[in-house]
């Protein structure tokens, strides 16, 4: 096992946008196949890493209403734990910022942040491949937070190209009312034959061409 190190960290998880999002078909396991442009924002959610020496995962003050079989930092340390046979134990601190299902990716994010903080806390050296192989088990956005910069995506998330973008401001809006991605994934009306783009279209492309594929559906339920 890895040396581990003593002192905690505290390390910040960033939201993202879709600048657009498109399902261009859908594999036999019924994942969709999508399209789009992950654009990170200064949003973030704050997680906070300390090493116990008990051999647990211990999370405090968790999210009223999460199960700790779904809670996403705690899968992610688990994970990684039994993946590199740490026999150390870990405090988890999540200070949430980011709404729950507001499409902005923030538990994908917190996943992401404890893989990479874990892997510095313990010191155990797996590169960011290793880590977005693991992550892709908690969820399909859990690659490109580790991946940790704007990017073009494609296939369930996985086939990530960087896409180097303009500095921005964006106004993000929360209606104070969330949705769970599953649940529009499964909605029947939910387009899932989108034309293809490529990168340079997306760069050609106005933000009035630009179209998000789950905004109806969206729209639709939290109606």
């Amino acid at each position: 096992m890895s040396e581990v190190q003593q002192a905690p960290l505290t390390l910040r998880s960033p939201a993202k946008l879709n600048l657009f999002l498109h399902i261009v078909g859908r594999r036999p396991d019924g994942y969709h196949l999508l399209q789009s442009v992950f654009q990170l924002i200064d949003w973030c959610d704050t997680i906070k890493l300390k090493p116990i020496s008990q051999n647990e995962v211990r999370r405090i003050n968790p999210i009223p209403g999460v199960e700790p079989e779904q809670d996403l930092v705690v899968r992610a340390a688990k994970l990684l734990k039994d993946f590199c046979k740490i026999d150390s134990g870990v405090e988890i601190e999540l200070q949430k910022e980011i709404p729950m299902g507001a499409g902005l990716g923030g538990g994908s994010s917190d996943a992401a942040t404890t893989l990479i903080g874990l892997n510095a806390l313990w010191n155990l050296k797996l590169d960011k491949p290793t880590l977005s192989t693991l992550g892709l088990q908690l969820g399909a956005d859990v690659p490109f937070f580790i991946f940790g910069k704007n990017a073009f995506v494609e296939g369930i998330g996985e086939q990530i190209k960087e896409l180097p973008l303009e500095n921005q401001d964006f106004l993000v809006i929360f209606p104070n009312q969330g949705i769970s991605t599953i649940s529009i994934f499964q909605d029947p009306e939910l387009t899932r034959n989108h034309a293809r783009i490529t990168i340079d279209g997306f760069l050609a492309s106005s933000w009035s061409d630009l179209s998000n594929d789950c905004q109806a559906v969206a729209m639709r339920n939290l109606s």
